[in-house]
């Protein structure tokens, strides 16, 4: 069932604390791209994958702390592209297709039979495209902040956002030249594509920047991954890569394939005042899955570590490893 309600107010479990991994490498996946990955916690633990958004931002610290480190087998992954994968910001064969057979690889490399996909923005989509091409590997799924890759939310992020945020909305037109601007999304590719840095470096900053003001409902300070431009690169040239080809989806594709994954558990948390992922898309995702819980914060805009969302994700990852528990 799903359930359309404010999360408790009262809720607000902390992230667990910092740990640090017991296993890391980088695992070869083809293409010339190999991907960078990571476990914490317990070793015996129920195993659980985490897919970061962008695409193209990469994993951080934090991301770790949402899993209790005595339960579960976190296992973290740089995707095509990110983080400290490699190439960095490179989109030769980086499709979603590649990026799902990526996961059916890391798990049989980590000998994993099947996992927890938690997953949120660009990452819950992943995370649904690899849960339906791949269920009988997936336990459950955890999904923040929901992108299904269609159309519209592309064309939200690349003009609807500045409805809300027009101080941003402006500085990200002003990187391109006004008679540019009739194709925004065109215009941005094609100087991200550049292999000139004095070119593609203003336009990553911008697009990058962009998105950040945009995500949170409250800001409390910048990213200060902002001021890297390797990581500015890798999500404005994946995520542009991306939006271009329609996220490499046919038209509903995800929702029309939700049947192959409802017979598995799963929690949406979404921000109410999420601009990046409206929250009319997780309401869409939770209408076609009848046995989701969909967990509405009142509070909160599209950032993983607000309040509200990072206490609900906690709570999710709490009662999958614990069903039977209920706070």
């Amino acid at each position: 069932m799903s359930l359309d309600q404010p999360f408790a107010a009262s809720y607000r479990r902390e992230l667990f604390p910092p740990i640090d991994p017991f296993a890391e490498g980088w695992l070869p996946v083809g293409d010339g791209h190999s991907l960078y990955w990571y476990e914490c916690g317990n070793p015996n633990g129920r195993p659980v994958v985490f897919l970061h958004g962008g695409p193209g931002a990469g994993c951080i610290p934090a991301y770790r702390r949402f899993f209790d480190p005595d339960q579960w087998r976190i296992i973290l992954v740089d995707q095509r592209g990110a983080g400290r994968s490699r190439p960095c910001a490179e989109i030769n064969a980086n499709t979603t297709q590649h990026l799902v057979e990526d996961l059916e690889k890391l798990r049989t490399a980590r000998g994993v039979d099947s996992w927890l996909v938690f997953g949120g923005s660009w990452g819950s989509t992943l995370a649904l495209a690899y849960g339906e091409a791949f269920p009988e590997r997936c336990s459950g799924f955890v999904l923040r902040g929901v992108f299904l890759g269609m159309a519209g939310e592309i064309d939200w992020f690349m003009h609807g956002m500045g409805q809300f945020f027009p101080e941003a909305e402006a500085d990200f037109h002003a990187a391109i030249p006004r008679e540019d601007r009739g194709n925004l999304l065109e215009a941005y590719y094609k100087r991200l594509m550049d292999p000139d840095p004095a070119v593609h470096l203003p336009a990553a900053r911008a697009w990058t920047l962009y998105e950040t003001r945009c995500s949170s409902l409250r800001s409390r300070g910048g990213d200060g991954r902002l001021t890297s431009d390797r990581f500015a690169l890798s999500v404005a040239r994946t995520e542009a890569h991306y939006f271009r080809h329609d996220c490499f989806f046919t038209p509903d594709q995800l929702l029309l394939n939700v049947g192959k994954v409802q017979h598995l558990p799963c929690t949406i948390v979404q921000g109410r005042y999420d601009m990046v992922c409206p929250p009319a898309t997780a309401q869409r995702l939770a209408a076609a899955w009848p046995g989701a819980e969909l967990v509405m914060i009142e509070d909160a805009g599209h950032s993983a570590l607000e309040p509200g969302v990072r206490a609900a994700l906690v709570r999710a990852t709490e009662d999958m490893v614990r069903p039977q528990v209920r706070l």
